[in-house]
């Protein structure tokens, strides 16, 4: 047996200030053979003392650089999935794993143990036990070796012809299903009746937005509710912008499951169009101690929203007859998050169909969805659900669904001064120069006198307008009247 390192040498090259001297010293601990019954725990032992060394004597040289920004730690209140330490700890059978293995190495032709493992986000001490057991079982050979004690896998004829006919049935061959019970235990730990934002939360969110004080108090306790609410008024007075923020209100991190496996069908739940994922920050160490379950993906409270082409079928488990991949609907992809049915009344379903679908989830917070295999299942609804609509509330639907929305909030038109303010406030942003006799002569002119209502819009438009008109004649942007008549007469045109 090789000798062990000393501290020295080890915190040398913690620190990597190794020396040519310590390089036959380190060469041969890596060709050592450790024992066969204590390889892993004598591993483990070095692993642990380098990073102790690491954290203890290489903490000057790690100060000596700043870095640009440091990520906010995970808190130990927070929800966290822990990696499985068995294929029974992860709700999930050898023969599961095994056919997303088949599969992708159909799709591949080859790959190591710790690509098959790092495709399927298992630990690779699972996946490498299951693949010498389907190598004695001749699913797959030995094409070469790999570092790390690896090696390079290749389906056999037997494999292959599995991994086509396990394809038949469905292509997906991402990473390993979360069982349903997780996932509805993740949503009751992340959930929106957990949060209680506050006003400072409030204002946070809509700092960007100019909004009066009576409009935040209306929405304050709207928010804190966690439950539906309805935005209306007339357009182009911030109610889409209101929707897309009111998500930052809550907390600011979920963690979903890529995928939800539920009696041998897959749903895919993360969307990369509706989900942004924020990868976990390292935590400096060789080996990280916090054994995230990497089937799990850490994104932004989700905000989705669904205009005048949403259907039935989004709101419904969809399959793909020909790959076998069901996609989950959207409410269940916005579960923790904010969900916005925007332009309401303009879809091209019937509204009674959408009411009549939601009409109880709204009140129980629980839904009920259907597999392609034919099984009902029971999920979490908890969302908050925002119907933005330019037209009136009762003329859409009835009252016993009114009654399910319990806050009905309007936005109204600015007042003149907030008008002025927002226009002063964009002209800033845009870098335009403000004038006030210009903002006079737009007001008496081209509102008093038009009898034109004042938009919450219209600022951010109209200097738009004088921004475009001014850099195609290579002028420097400012508001004259001659620029806003222009403008008026571009915006206002058919209005």
């Amino acid at each position: 047996m090789s000798k062990q390192p000393s501290d020295d040498l080890l915190a040398r090259l913690a620190a990597g200030q190794a020396t040519e001297d310590d390089a036959g010293a380190w060469d041969s601990l890596a060709a050592s053979a450790p024992e066969e019954d204590a390889g892993d725990e004598k591993l483990d032992q070095l692993l642990q003392r380098i990073n102790s060394l690491a954290d203890d004597d290489g903490g000057e040289a790690a100060g000596s650089e700043t870095p640009e920004a440091t990520p906010a730690p995970l808190h130990e209140s927070d929800f966290i999935p822990t990696e499985p330490e068995s294929f029974q700890q992860a709700a999930l059978t050898e023969s599961e794993v095994e056919a997303l293995i088949l599969k992708y190495l159909v799709a591949r032709g080859d790959a190591s143990g710790r690509d098959i493992a790092d495709q399927v986000k298992l630990p690779f001490v699972l996946v490498d036990e299951l693949l010498r057991r389907m190598k004695n079982e001749q699913l797959v050979g030995h094409r070469g070796s790999a570092p790390m004690n690896d090696y390079q896998y290749q389906l056999s004829d037997v494999g292959r012809e599995r991994g086509r006919r396990y394809s038949q049935h469905c292509t997906y061959f991402g990473s390993a299903p979360v069982s349903l019970q997780e996932y509805i235990a993740s949503v009751e730990a992340q959930s929106l009746i957990n949060q209680r934002p506050s006003a400072e939360d409030l204002h946070r969110a809509f700092e960007d937005l100019l909004l009066n004080k009576k409009m935040l108090d209306r929405l304050g306790p709207a928010v804190n509710s966690g439950r539906g609410l309805f935005l209306f008024g007339p357009p182009g007075n911030g109610k889409t912008s209101i929707a897309e923020r009111v998500t930052t209100a809550f907390g600011e991190l979920v963690w979903i499951p890529r995928a939800i496996g539920i009696d041998g069908e897959i749903i895919r739940l993360y969307d990369p169009v509706n989900h942004q994922e924020v990868p976990v920050e390292g935590d400096g160490s060789l080996y990280d101690k916090r054994k995230i379950d990497r089937r799990w993906v850490r994104v932004r409270r989700p905000t989705i929203i669904a205009g005048g082409e949403l259907t039935m079928e989004q709101l419904e488990v969809t399959i793909n007859t020909s790959t076998g991949i069901s996609e989950a609907p959207l409410q269940l992809k916005s579960n923790c998050g904010t969900l916005v049915i925007d332009d309401f009344g303009r879809q091209r379903m019937q509204i009674d169909e959408l009411l009549n679908r939601w009409i109880v989830p709204l009140e129980k917070r629980y839904d009920f969805l259907n597999l392609p295999n034919g099984k009902k299942i029971r999920v979490p609804f908890d969302q908050l659900v925002i119907f933005s609509t330019n037209l009136e509330p009762r003329d859409l639907v009835d009252e016993a669904f009114l009654r399910r929305i319990p806050y009905k909030i309007e936005a109204i038109d600015p007042t003149e001064q907030e008008f002025r303010d927002l226009m002063r406030l964009m002209a800033e942003k845009m870098q335009i120069g403000y004038d006030d006799a210009a903002m006079d002569y737009l007001i008496d002119n081209h509102y008093h006198k038009a009898g034109r209502p004042l938009r919450f819009c219209q600022p951010r438009d109209l200097l738009l307008q004088i921004r475009n008109y001014c850099r195609y004649y290579d002028e420097p942007p400012r508001m004259t009247p001659e620029y806003l008549d222009k403008a008026v007469e571009n915006y206002f045109a058919v209005m």
